[in-house]
């Protein structure tokens, strides 16, 4: 038995190649230049805006109420003025059928026939813009085989006019990249109509004299177009910076709305916590009153305590939150309704005249109620300090059943200052209303007859029998 020979092995010859940069398949990776990729995109967006959207509809929408002229205007007149962009259209367009009809020859029909093009032409950007612009083009084809007055060749006087106010209007209601792709296809028209379509005319009126206009109808639509342009693209940026005002002015909000009730928070953590370390204190105190406490009571004090002192632990954590880094906890307790007259003594000696009158029944109060209307008081006269210098005050604390009343006033500033009256836009009056909503009370501020201003607010306090409820 022989052992068959193997076959003789295959031999792979590998030939290094060097790779060089030719121009790819069509089907592969392509590095255009950037000129190509700018050139192809310009093509994109004249596709886009020009044939792609030319039909698209978008009516001229009416004018704003609100406008500085429009203001002045009798009620029954500014109700119809809101179409005034609509009737400058209309006109613009019977004044094209005018010139249409007088101005470019022909008999009757032809006339009549130029008119009603040139008028559909305009009316139609009051609905699709960009296919108004394409329906001028053909109506100034239309004029120029149906015209007998070739005095001004390619556009003459009906297409001439027609086509500078569906510039205009087209212009005005688009992208200023519209307006450019425009004037470049006006051009192209031009220029291929005086090339190839002059001759004919040439020959066949060669004693009518007739000169081109191509370049005025360029001149002319150039800076009409550049003009609208400018307007379109100011009235773009004031609206985005309005807007963007409008986001910061929002922002601005919310963060003053945010840091003020972190200021009530911090504030309100000492009251808070003297409520709960009392409760604590007294829950662990009590089983020692009683001789003799069932299990049953000193098991209940044990959880009351348990709960108050995780209640406090609680609350000092979430007021680590929201205390900032350079935050430093008064040594002094919470001012209280108490503290009024030493308030008032500084006030005075920064130069405000002020009175302060209660009324009703002084009774306890609780303690956020007190706070809460100690700092309402001590806002509203720093903002009359600000806002009013040389102004009276009146602080008016009134005890009523179900709560508590607080009114400060002042009157008119007798100072004469440049410096309009910002009452309502500060951040006092934010600081305010999140301590009036937070006691679930009522406040309202606005200008007193005699020009003044004030800030009239009510905390409700439960009485003995609700609490017990």
């Amino acid at each position: 038995m022989t052992t068959p020979t193997p076959p003789p092995p295959t031999v792979f010859t590998v030939t290094e190649t060097t790779h060089t940069q030719s121009t790819p398949s069509r089907g592969g990776a392509k590095e255009r230049s950037p000129e190509f990729r700018l050139a192809v995109n310009a093509l994109r967006g004249l596709w886009q805006d020009m044939f792609q959207d030319a039909l698209v509809y978008r009516p001229l929408p009416r004018r704003h109420m609100d406008g500085p002229l429009i203001r002045k205007l009798p009620p029954r007149i500014r109700e119809r003025a809101v179409w005034a962009p609509h009737a400058v259209v209309v006109a613009a367009g019977l004044l094209a059928m005018l010139i249409s009809v007088e101005g470019n020859g022909g008999n009757d029909f032809t006339q009549l026939l130029s008119g009603l093009c040139s008028l559909a032409a305009v009316l139609l950007t009051l609905a699709r813009p960009v296919g108004a612009f394409w329906a001028s083009m053909a109506a100034t084809l239309i004029s120029s085989m149906l015209g007998s007055n070739f005095s001004d060749w390619p556009w003459i006087p009906g297409a001439f006019a027609t086509h500078l106010v569906v510039l205009t209007v087209v212009a005005l209601r688009t992208r200023p990249r519209i307006a450019a792709w425009m004037w470049g296809i006006t051009a192209l028209y031009s220029m291929f109509a005086e090339t190839f379509f002059s001759s004919r005319y040439d020959y066949s009126y060669d004693d009518y004299y007739y000169s081109t206009n191509t370049g005025p109808m360029l001149t002319v639509s150039a800076f009409a177009l550049l003009f609208v342009s400018v307007l379109q693209i100011r009235r773009t940026a004031a609206q985005e910076v309005t807007a963007q005002l409008t986001v910061t002015a929002h922002e601005r909000s919310r963060r003053t709305l945010l840091e003020e009730r972190t200021t009530i928070a911090r504030e309100l953590h000492d009251v808070v916590a003297h409520h709960m370390s009392v409760v604590a204190i007294q829950a662990e105190a009590a089983p020692y009153r009683v001789e003799n406490p069932p299990p049953e009571l000193e098991q209940a004090f044990v959880t009351i305590r348990e709960n108050a002192v995780a209640a406090l632990t609680e609350l000092r954590r979430v007021l680590g939150v929201v205390r900032a880094e350079d935050y430093e906890a008064p040594d002094a307790p919470q001012p209280t309704l108490a503290d009024l007259d030493g308030l008032l003594a500084n006030v005075r000696e920064a130069g405000l005249t002020v009175d302060k009158v209660v009324t009703g029944a002084v009774r306890e109060l609780p303690q956020g109620v007190e706070l809460s209307a100690y700092r309402i008081v001590q806002e509203a006269l720093s903002n009359t300090l600000r806002h009013a210098p040389g102004a009276t005050a009146r602080v008016e604390i009134a005890h009523v059943l179900g709560g508590l009343g607080v009114r400060i006033v002042n009157g008119p500033s007798p100072e004469v200052t440049l410096v309009k009256s910002t009452h309502g836009a500060g951040h006092g009056l934010t600081g305010m209303r999140e301590r009036v909503t937070m006691l679930n009370g009522e406040m309202a501020t606005g200008e007193t007859d005699d020009g003044g201003y004030e800030v009239t607010v009510f905390l409700p306090v439960a009485t003995m029998s609700e609490a017990d409820a």
